[in-house]
């Protein structure tokens, strides 16, 4: 079972997560409805500015294909600008290690995660990417991707709140205010706190330190396209390699870090991430970061409820995440926390010790977090869609893993992404009264808004095209030499890499099993278009209701209308978000992490 520090912890947590819900989201509610806010004499000026300098009329009000369209060309423009950058890196400025430009594959598979606020990664990048690529590229899009789905959640908004009308609001001014009035802010104070308690922000070569005992280690013998070379047996063939000196990286970390968490996005300036000491270097740099994970999405429950001027349907929305979060994570935390049988067998102590170990399955966690904040950090990173992590999740325990993976594969909806998880949950929320309603055999509404057909078909599509596209390219990798080929560690363990893979890439998370050696022209590919479906085909659906909610009249509600904010219909939709989860990829994960758990405890178990 989970420590009494772990315990408590993980009740320190959610209290600070629940004490900030209310004021961010009363602010947010602010800047998205124009009222007078607390920045608004400082950022004023420049958002006037810049629509001045870029020709917005912030008054004129778009329609949602109009909205679409606008977004879809900034997304475009976006996706050209941060892989044009990484083509011509070798070119620009602020590249002290002399890197060169990224190869095309690469570079499309990481424009188009980092465009769609994915975050994914096929590379190391302190040994692939400049400061100019980090800043000018990556730390742009952390941003404006950020700010897009924003936007996208407040247009979906403005459709229930309105009535009789085109107008979603305009796609300019939101992404403009999102930028200046919350996430920049945000990410300044952030930044400034890590960057005080040891994160590092600077422009230095890299370091090299000799070593004061030079070590060997063995490492995967690799082909020239870096695919590990395998012996007889389909083992990784090994080589020993002697190190007398270590090359320590340096850069604009803090920066990059506090808006990658902030804004959900994930993607590490360092191969290891949030794991790494000169992004995360204590425990209290730790839980300012996993508290910047889920600070926004909670909050965006409580701004939805002012904009709907019910706040009872946005705490309806944020305990229907929590009842499905904290189970799932408390379930994470005592999967790793009960320890490895195979190392049991070895004689490891695995434990706990009063002020000396937290005990567990320690294997690729860091000492300084344990198993408490880094088994929470996994299900914190993958219930919304940031993907960062603080610990590796190939070498968790098959359950500890399986938890991860199966917050993903509920649509990234139990927080998710900022603005896009939360407007992937009330597409939920219409699937859910439109069932309600044939149970009691009338219209289905919800917030006044009659669900017809159009609105069903646009949800259905919206939680429908992550599954399909998740399962068929995880196929497709099992069947072909590219595809399996890549498999550091076969068997049922290697299927469960890939699907988290394409699970990861489909959803926008970002995160992955590390086992799996993603950065090759087939998974680049396939992946960056597994990550461009997953991001729009759910936001052009979503846009489209939003356009046919608007236009709707306000029916008044009677004694046959299905209150949305009781406990009862909290329990409803708690019930439809795990059911297609569950019945959806019950049968990859049976053949996954369920076969390895059975495996692992049938050899060392007893």
């Amino acid at each position: 079972m989970i420590t009494e520090n772990g315990f408590a912890q993980f009740i320190l947590y959610l209290l600070l997560l629940l004490l900030c819900v209310k004021p961010l989201g009363w602010y947010m509610a602010c800047v998205y409805e124009n009222k007078p806010c607390l920045l608004d004499r400082v950022m004023g000026p420049f958002e006037r500015l810049i629509y001045r300098c870029c020709g917005i009329h912030p008054e004129q009000e778009m329609d949602w294909k109009n909205y679409l369209a606008a977004m879809l060309f900034f997304n475009v423009l976006g996706l050209f600008a941060v892989y044009i950058v990484q083509r011509l890196q070798v070119y620009l400025p602020l590249n002290p290690q002399a890197f060169p430009a990224v190869s095309p594959d690469l570079a499309f598979n990481t424009a188009a995660s980092f465009v769609t606020n994915t975050n994914w990664q096929a590379y190391g990048g302190e040994s692939t990417l400049s400061y100019c690529t980090q800043m000018l590229a990556l730390t742009v899009q952390n941003f404006l991707s950020a700010a897009t789905g924003m936007a996208l959640l407040v247009a979906l908004i403005r459709s229930l709140a309105r009535h009789e009308t085109t107008d979603l609001g305009n796609f300019w001014v939101d992404i403009v205010r999102s930028t200046l009035y919350i996430l920049f802010p945000l990410a300044f104070v952030l930044a400034i706190a890590l960057a005080s308690l040891g994160t590092i922000q600077n422009f230095k070569p890299y370091q090299n330190v000799a070593l004061i005992q030079p070590i060997s280690y063995q490492q995967a013998v690799t082909d020239k396209a870096g695919n590990p070379i395998k012996d007889e047996k389909g083992n990784p063939k090994m080589e020993t390699v002697s190190a007398q000196e270590q090359v320590i990286p340096m850069g604009p970390v803090a920066s990059q870090i506090a808006i990658k968490q902030l804004g959900t996005n994930g993607g590490g300036f360092f191969n290891t991430n949030s794991s790494y000491p000169y992004e995360n270097p204590t425990p209290l740099t730790n839980l300012l970061e996993m508290l910047a994970i889920l600070l926004i999405p909670a909050a965006l429950c409580y701004t939805f409820g002012m904009m709907v001027n019910d706040r009872r349907q946005g705490l309806a929305l944020l305990i229907a995440m929590l009842f499905i979060f904290i189970p799932l994570a408390f379930f994470t935390i005592v999967a790793e926390q009960k320890g490895n049988p195979a190392f049991t067998q070895m004689g490891i102590d695995q434990r706990p010790h009063h002020h000396t170990s937290t005990g567990g399955n320690m294997e690729g966690k860091e000492v300084r977090f344990g198993i408490m904040n880094s088994a929470f950090w996994a299900a914190a990173t993958t219930a919304t869609s940031n993907g960062s992590v603080n610990s590796m999740h190939d070498s968790f325990t098959p359950l500890g893993g399986l938890i991860p993976l199966w917050l993903m594969h509920l649509g990234e909806v139990v927080f998710g992404g900022v603005g896009s998880g939360l407007y992937g949950m009330l597409m939920l929320v219409i699937i859910t009264v439109f069932v309600a309603g044939l149970m009691v055999g009338r219209t289905p509404e919800y917030l006044g808004k009659k669900i017809e057909p159009y609105e069903m078909k646009m949800a259905t599509i919206g939680v429908l095209v992550m599954p399909l596209i998740v399962l068929f390219f995880t196929a497709i990798a099992c069947v072909i030499k590219a595809g399996t080929s890549a498999i550091a560690n076969p068997g049922a363990h290697g299927l469960t890499e890939i699907l988290y893979a394409f699970t990861s890439m489909t959803n926008n998370n970002g995160s992955a099993f590390a086992g799996l050696n993603a950065n090759t022209p087939f998974y680049n590919i396939l992946g960056g278009i597994a990550i461009l479906i997953g991001r729009y085909w759910i936001a052009i659906p979503a846009l489209a209701m939003a356009g046919s909610l608007a236009r709707k009249k306000i029916v008044p509600s009677g004694l046959g209308t299905l209150p949305t904010h009781t406990f009862l219909f909290i329990i409803l939709l708690i019930s439809v978000v795990i059911v297609l989860g569950a019945l959806t990829f019950f049968p990859a994960l049976a053949l996954g992490p369920v076969v390895e758990y059975l495996m692992l405890w049938s050899r060392y178990g007893h």
